[in-house]
């Protein structure tokens, strides 16, 4: 029985997500690997709105830093659970981006880029500048969720690194067959066609605005669980996670492993987190090289790595 790419795709990352622990020398790894999937899920949106939709945002590290501060916030102020507030944050990330799209998303090219961009610039500013509610720049504790001490009660006992990465890899893999369902669906479909053309989309019946503002929707609440986590995972969270920065990285993570394909957006995040603790051997030129990297996978493989290995393993097929 021949997989199909849904199913081939999620196999590939259970099986990556359970082998790889076999070969961590010390719970360090276990701590990166749980960063790679964190990235990875916010890089999952981002294929949803870049990927799927065609459309570009500078911004999406905003949403990062909502669901991040909230999971901070709403515990402190109001009492809500810490795990309350991950569904909480995501329900304000996507409330703000319906109300932040419904105009921006009007904006075609860079003018989207641009606008988007201002959003996550504006939330960086008031996260920094706040200091009386989120800490300034110096941050804001996090609440421990209990989790770890509810598996601990049923007999289930992890460190808190091992912990990290099971729960952030499992997240990960609902994120991921939840985009690769959505692929596959009318919705999906509706945003591809968008993505190849507003006017043929348009003539086919699809409702571009809805479309488009679904898709940021989506991605923002993506964006907002993948901080949420982080902020759990640190018992601290910083405006850098809603920084330019951070949103700069997270779009080149989905454009250097493939922004079409959710595999490829999660390898791509998987090689920007790991490939800088790999290069650190060099020092003083880490960026140097991991730049060198990125501008060489651009110009001989624009379309991203998995896309661009798919075709050559087609070819060769032929």
């Amino acid at each position: 029985m021949r997989l199909s790419s849904k199913q081939s795709t999620l196999l590939v990352l259970a099986a990556l997500m359970i082998i790889s622990p076999f070969f961590f020398p010390s719970n360090y790894y276990y701590r990166v690997g749980s960063l790679v999937f964190v990235n990875a899920i916010a890089v999952v949106g981002i294929v949803i709105l870049t990927g799927y939709a065609g459309q570009i945002s500078l911004g999406h590290a905003g949403f990062v830093g909502i669901g991040g501060y909230a999971c901070a916030l709403l515990p402190v102020h109001l009492g809500v659970p810490p795990a309350l507030a991950v569904v909480l944050g995501a329900v304000l990330s996507g409330a703000v981006a319906y109300g932040v799209g419904r105009p921006i998303l009007r904006l075609k090219g860079y003018y989207l880029a641009v606008a988007s961009l201002g959003f996550g610039v504006l939330v960086a500013m008031v996260l920094a500048n706040e200091g009386w509610l989120t800490g300034g720049p110096d941050g804001i504790k996090v609440p421990d969720p209990g989790l770890r001490a509810l598996l601990e009660s049923l007999g289930i006992a992890l460190t808190n690194p091992q912990f990290w990465y099971a729960f952030c890899g499992l997240v990960l893999f609902v994120g991921a067959w939840l985009a690769l369902n959505l692929h596959d669906s009318p919705t999906g479909r509706a945003l591809r066609a968008l993505h190849g053309s507003e006017v043929a989309a348009r003539t086919a019946g699809v409702d571009v605005a809805k479309a488009k503002l679904n898709a940021f929707v989506i991605s923002a609440v993506y964006a907002s669980v993948a901080g949420s986590l982080l902020a759990l995972q640190n018992r601290l969270i910083t405006p850098d996670v809603a920084g330019f920065m951070h949103s700069i990285e997270l779009v080149t993570m989905a454009v250097l492993g493939g922004a079409g394909s959710v595999l490829g957006g999660i390898f791509g995040a998987a090689l920007l987190t790991l490939l800088p603790q790999v290069l650190t051997v060099l020092q003083d030129y880490e960026h140097v090289v991991l730049g060198l990297v990125m501008m060489l996978v651009m110009i001989f493989l624009p379309a991203g790595l998995i896309p661009s290995a798919r075709r050559l393993l087609r070819g060769r097929g032929e």
